[in-house]
C-alpha cells in the first residue's frame, strides 16, 4: 500500500481529542541507568499555562471540606471531605517520591458522568497529597471516585514510586456514580509508554501483586453490551476504548515511536507498523517492552522531542514543510479536500505543549534529597528541562504560578521566554533549531553534573541532622538554576533575531562574534543566503511557475 508520509485520507474523523493530547513514558528502576524509576509527561493543550504547581503540606481540623474545582476548566464541582495532614507537592510528585502523569483516551462518550466532582486533574492533585506509595494512590483513587463520582473521559495515568511503575485506566459508569478501572504493574527492567489511546489489552484476573481492578470492570462491560465473551477472554481496551483509525495513527503511533527510540533490537518497529499505520488494530503492541539499554535521564529526555525522524511517519520532508522543513502543522490536525478526509501527523513533540515533566523517583536516597522533577515548559523540542528537588520551600520565580497566564504576557515568566524562542525556530526550522539544541544539551548535561554534587551536599545535612538546612539549600540551588536558565534563554532570544533576521544569516567568526564588512562601523559582512530545498521550490514551480518564470 502506498504511504503518503506526512498526509494520510481517512476513513474516519479525528474523533479523539488529538489536539490537547498528552504523551507519558515510564521506565522503571531496573530499566534506568541509574535505578530510579522515571515517567515522562507532556502536558498538550493550547489553553493551558507552563507555570511549576506548588502545595506545601499542611495539617486540616477535624471536618474540614476541600473545594474541588475541574482542572481544565476552572469550574467549581463541589466539595470533598478533607483528610488530617496533606503532603506537600511539586508539579506532578509530592513530598514522599510519588509520581502520578496522565493522558486522556476518551473512551466510549457515554459514560462520562457530568455530576460527578472529581475530574482527572483533580484526582492526580488531590492524590498526590494523599499517598506516598504507587498501590496507596490506587486505593486513594478509587476511593475518591468510588464515593465522590468521575466526571471526565478515559484516563491513562502512570504512577510510580520508589520501586515500582504502574499504568492504571480508568472509565466512568455513565449515570452510575464511580467508574471501572484496572491496573497494571510494568514488571521491572521493563518501559512502557501511553499517549491518549487505552492500552490495557488482556490482564490477569488472579495476581493481585502484579494487577488490581474493580469487581465489576468485566461484568458492567457485558450490561453495557461491550463485552459478551469469557472473562479469560475480556480486554480492557477493546470494551472502553476501541481503537479506531484515529486512536492508532494519531495516537498509539507515538507508543510505537517511543518503544523504536528505546527498545532498538528489542522491539520489532516493521512488526507493528500496520499496527500504528492504523491499518491493523488487532496487531496490538505490548503493553510493555525491554529497552535495548539502560535508559538515561537524558536519553529519555530526547524521546519527548521526537518528530517521527527517519521513519514512514516523518513529516518534515513534504510540501507542507515549507522552506525549512518545519516537522509541525498548525490547527486544525484534519480537514476535508475535493470529498476526502485528511489529516496531518502528530509526533510526541508539539507545539501546544504547556509544561513538561520528567519525574525521578530515586530509592537509595531519602525522600529529602531522592525526589526529582525535571521541568520545562513550551515545546520539549524548543526548550530545556532544569532540576526541581520535590521537597524545595518554594518555587523559582520565572516558573511560579500566577506569574502570567495565556492572556497576559509577563517578562519574568520562562513559558513566554520559551514561546518567543520557539517563534524563532518555526520560522526558520533547519537553521534556528541546531542552535536551540546545542544550548538544551549543554545545559541539560550541565545540570546531569551538578545533581550528583548536589545530591552528595543535601544528603550529608540530612545525616547530620540538619533537614531544614538540605532543604533550604536545595531550594536556593534549584531558584539559581532556573534564573540561570531564564538568563541564558533570554541571550539565546537576542542572538536569534540578530542572526536570522528578515531570513538573512549573519556571518560570524571562530568565537562566535559577528562579522562585519572591515569598514570599522559594525555593518555586517555580506549575509548568507542557504539556498532552498529543491522539493519546496518544485511545489512553488507547479502552482505558480508560469508567473515566476524568468524570460529571456
Amino acid at each position: 500500500m502506498k504511504r503518503i508520509l506526512a498526509l494520510a485520507a481517512c476513513v474516519l474523523l479525528f474523533a479523539r481529542p488529538a489536539a490537547d493530547a498528552c504523551t507519558n513514558v515510564i521506565v522503571t528502576k531496573g530499566a534506568s541507568a541509574d535505578g530510579s524509576c522515571m515517567v515522562t509527561y507532556a502536558a498538550d493543550s493550547h489553553q493551558l499555562y507552563g507555570e511549576l504547581y506548588f502545595r506545601p503540606a499542611a495539617n486540616h481540623p477535624l471536618g474540614a471540606m476541600l473545594d474541588i474545582y475541574d482542572w481544565d476548566s476552572g469550574y467549581y464541582r463541589g466539595k470533598i471531605a478533607q483528610v488530617p495532614h496533606t503532603y506537600q507537592t511539586v508539579g506532578n510528585m509530592n513530598e514522599h517520591q510519588l509520581i502520578i502523569m496522565e493522558t486522556t483516551f476518551g473512551g466510549r462518550p457515554n459514560l462520562e458522568n457530568k455530576d460527578g466532582i472529581m475530574d482527572y486533574g483533580s484526582l492526580i492533585y488531590v492524590t498526590l497529597q494523599r499517598a506516598r506509595t504507587a498501590r496507596e494512590a490506587i486505593r486513594v483513587m478509587d476511593q475518591l471516585v468510588q464515593t465522590y463520582g468521575y466526571c471526565s473521559e478515559g484516563e491513562t495515568f502512570s504512577i510510580a514510586d520508589k520501586n515500582e511503575c504502574w499504568i492504571f485506566e480508568i472509565v466512568g459508569k455513565g449515570e452510575q456514580k464511580g467508574a471501572v478501572w484496572v491496573a497494571v504493574r510494568i514488571p521491572d527492567g521493563m518501559i512502557s509508554a501511553h499517549a491518549n489511546q487505552s492500552r490495557i489489552h488482556h490482564f490477569p484476573l488472579n495476581d493481585p501483586e502484579n494487577c488490581l481492578y474493580t469487581p465489576d470492570v468485566i461484568s458492567f462491560a457485558r450490561e453495557k453490551g461491550f463485552f459478551t465473551g469469557s472473562d479469560a477472554e475480556f480486554s480492557f481496551c477493546d470494551a472502553y476504548c476501541p481503537a479506531d483509525w484515529s486512536g492508532l495513527r494519531g495516537c498509539e503511533a507515538r507508543v510505537w515511536s517511543a518503544f523504536r527510540l528505546l527498545g532498538g533490537a528489542n522491539f520489532d518497529a516493521d512488526k507493528y507498523l500496520d499496527f500504528a499505520w492504523g491499518e491493523n488494530p488487532t496487531n496490538k503492541m505490548p503493553l510493555y517492552i525491554r529497552p535495548e539499554g539502560k535508559v538515561s535521564v537524558k536519553a529519555l529526555a530526547d524521546v519527548m522531542r521526537d518528530h517521527y525522524e527517519g521513519t514512514p511517519f516523518d513529516f518534515s520532508e513534504d510540501v507542507g514543510a515549507g522552506v525549512s522543513r518545519l516537522p509541525y502543522r498548525w490547527r486544525p490536525m484534519s480537514f476535508e479536500l475535493d470529498g476526502k478526509e485528511y489529516m496531518f501527523e502528530r509526533s510526541i513533540a508539539t507545539q501546544q505543549t504547556g509544561f513538561w515533566y520528567l519525574g525521578q523517583a530515586r530509592g537509595w536516597l531519602p525522600d529529602v534529597v531522592g525526589g526529582l522533577l525535571w521541568f520545562g515548559v513550551d515545546d520539549a523540542a524548543t526548550s530545556a528541562l532544569t532540576p526541581i528537588y520535590t521537597n524545595i520551600t518554594a518555587v523559582p520565580e520565572c516558573f511560579r504560578e500566577g506569574n502570567g497566564s495565556m492572556l497576559e504576557y509577563s517578562p519574568t515568566s520562562a513559558f513566554w521566554l520559551f514561546n518567543r524562542v520557539a517563534q524563532y525556530a518555526y520560522l526558520f526550522y533547519d537553521r534556528v533549531q541546531p542552535e536551540v539544541r546545542a544550548c538544551i544539551d549543554q545545559y541539560e548535561n550541565e545540570n546531569l553534573e551538578l545533581v550528583k554534587v548536589y545530591d552528595e551536599r543535601a544528603l550529608r545535612m540530612v545525616q547530620n541532622g540538619n533537614e531544614a538546612q538540605a532543604k533550604r539549600m536545595l531550594t536556593e540551588w534549584c531558584r539559581h538554576r532556573s534564573q540561570y536558565l531564564f538568563d541564558q534563554w533570554t541571550g539565546l532570544s537576542n542572538y536569534l533575531l540578530v542572526k536570522f533576521m528578515d531570513g538573512n544569516v549573519k556571518r560570524q567568526n571562530e568565537d562566535g562574534s559577528f562579522q562585519d564588512n572591515g569598514s570599522g562601523k559594525p555593518i555586517p559582512a555580506s549575509p548568507q543566503h542557504p539556498k532552498f530545498r529543491e522539493r519546496w521550490l518544485r511545489g512553488v514551480v507547479k502552482d505558480h511557475g508560469a508567473v515566476m518564470e524568468i524570460k529571456k
